[in-house]
């Protein structure tokens, strides 16, 4: 079964991987098949179909059959959930569909394009899109309440790894974990002080009435989440923002705007305009203190002296990471950075590149347990930094082993216990919830059975 974290992502996705070709074909659309009060459409099917064709995947006579199946767990999982009064909130909804467009934007490379491509604004396309994520939410959801709490013990990875046949063990390609330790510039009093005085002069504007948030958030918000839209941020959930931002946002009557107040981002303003329990509509605008040179070159002084504590070999790495680290993600993994492909701190070469190209430029050369002298970055939220890489580990492609590969063999017996869970699950399910086939399927040869 797909796992519905990458579902979601994929979804989609396959709106923009279909030929023009696909695109112009004329399809009579029919139900295939109902789980519970949910219908599979043969256009949900055929989509699929396409997007591995495009993809260039392998596919069979049975591929449909394995297609079907799988939409059958998905609406399985939604009929469940729909059973167990689970929810969505719009908070959540939006921003899941904030993320996926986001991601489709940046392959068409501009909205003018994506409104070309298909007709229809940006918002247009959202509110199209919104019952299908609600749905593939709740899945998941669902999901997570039949695998979410399974783990296994290092006995069960060492009994797995025993059952595969030798000639069956699977080939490693070459892998890497690489650590960082990342120092942020520290914003100089006259910076802070400059932003604030800014920030200050445009809500005095706004409170006399000569301007308004939203013109002044399109002009001067580095906030790069709503800049774009007037500073407007909707459906906020308690909770999903910088308590500093929280705080203001729910004491702030309907058009008041706030105080300027002083966040990790820099300073902000903002105007509520609605409120709907532990969810408001408010925009938001942003003044970030500079960085000057000087504050750049501290930075990279202080990064210096830990170089040269840990060529000298006076402490760990890990040690210095969880000390002094300015990245919160990877100092609480000893320094190493996460894959977010696999959720490991293994990487395949091409999956670092992916992430971050500067990253394997800079240990390409680099012997393990080689550290590379400070060097520039820029992080997630687009802020200069300075950083050390740390090689702790280079494999070479080679058959797995419980010594080299672990993390992937424990991953592999999760999975296995996870589609036995699931496989039990489904069993119990599909007997007290109505599903029907139409008969074009009900010759597949499915994994599970579907039809009592």
């Amino acid at each position: 079964m797909i796992n519905l974290k990458n579902k979601i992502f994929l979804a989609g996705l396959c709106l923009l991987c279909l030929t023009a070709a696909t695109a112009q074909e004329i399809v009579i659309d029919r139900i295939a098949a109902v789980v519970g009060n949910n219908y599979i459409l043969q256009s949900d099917l055929e989509t699929q179909y396409q997007q591995m064709l495009s993809a260039q995947e392998p596919v069979s006579e049975k591929t449909r059959c394995k297609i079907m199946e799988e939409l059958l767990y998905q609406k399985l999982l939604l009929a469940q959930a729909q059973k167990d009064s689970l929810d969505v909130t719009e908070g959540q909804l939006e921003q899941e569909l904030d993320r996926r467009m986001k991601y489709y934007l940046q392959q068409f490379g501009s909205e003018e394009k994506f409104v070309a491509f298909y007709g229809k604004s940006v918002e247009d396309y959202k509110l199209e899109l919104k019952d299908d994520v609600r749905d593939l939410l709740l899945e998941q959801q669902m999901q997570g309440k039949i695998t979410g709490d399974i783990s296994v013990t290092p006995n069960e990875v060492k009994e797995y790894f025993k059952a595969i046949p030798e000639d069956s063990i699977p080939f490693i390609n070459a892998e890497i974990e690489v650590g960082q330790i990342v120092k942020k510039p520290v914003v100089s009093t006259a910076a802070k002080k400059e932003a604030k005085e800014k920030i200050e002069g445009i809500r005095q504007r706004i409170i006399k009435g000569e301007t308004n948030i939203s013109s002044m958030a399109a002009l001067y918000s580095m906030d790069p989440g709503s800049a774009n839209k007037g500073g407007l941020y909707e459906h906020i959930q308690r909770g999903q923002f910088v308590p500093e931002w929280d705080a203001w946002a729910f004491k702030l009557k309907p058009m008041e705007v706030s105080e300027v107040f002083e966040t990790v981002y820099g300073y902000f303003i903002i105007q509520l305009i609605a409120r709907r329990g532990e969810e408001v509509d408010a925009r938001s605008l942003l003044i970030a203190p500079a960085v000057d040179a000087q504050d750049m070159i501290t930075a990279k002084l202080s990064l210096d002296t830990i170089y040269t504590r840990l060529v000298a070999d006076t402490i760990t790495f890990s040690d210095m990471a969880a000390r002094y680290s300015d990245d919160e993600d990877s100092k609480n993994s000893g320094g190493l950075i996460i894959n977010p492909y696999s959720g490991s701190t293994r990487f395949q070469m091409d999956e670092i590149g992916q992430l971050d190209q500067s990253i394997a430029f800079a240990i390409d050369k680099l012997k393990i347990g080689e550290y590379t002298k400070p060097m520039p970055m820029t992080t997630n939220d687009g802020k200069q930094a300075y950083r050390i890489l740390y090689l702790k580990k280079r494999t070479l492609p080679h058959r797995a082993n419980l010594v080299d590969d672990y993390q992937s063999i424990q991953a592999a017996t999760l999975s296995k216990k996870q589609q036995e869970a699931t496989k039990v699950w489904i069993k119990k399910k599909s007997a007290d919830t109505y599903v029907h086939l139409s008969d074009d399927y009900k010759d597949c040869i499915f994994n599970n059975k579907w039809i009592n």
